[in-house]
């Protein structure tokens, strides 16, 4: 079974091929994606790698965590869901709506 492995703080030079390379040295990588800006194309700083073997991933994010590239300390560990990422839910609360329709009937 692969491991998908979330690496953050990476220079915003560094493209999908450069990704793959740092990981590829620690075991196969199926696929590295670098996230950028859907209107500007530029990287926002972190991507996704999936490896192939448990064990290999287990071992690069050890061995990459902390670590220096361009002057930048990667933050690389296992990717979550997105549900899980923040809590769950929208923490809480309805928000700014005042509630109510004001003014009230006349019946």
């Amino acid at each position: 079974m692969s491991k998908r492995i979330y690496v953050g703080g990476l220079p915003f030079s560094v493209n999908d091929e450069q990704l793959s390379a740092l990981f590829s040295t620690h075991g196969a990588v199926a696929s590295a994606k670098v996230i950028t800006d859907k209107f500007s194309g530029q990287s926002r700083g972190f991507g996704f790698v999936e490896m192939t073997n448990d064990a290999e991933a287990v071992a690069a994010i050890e061995k990459l965590n902390g670590s220096d590239m361009e002057g930048r300390k990667l933050t690389v560990n296992e990717a979550r869901p997105m549900e899980d990422r923040k809590g769950g839910g929208f923490g809480g609360g309805r928000g700014g709506g005042r509630g109510g329709h004001g003014g009230g009937n006349r019946w």
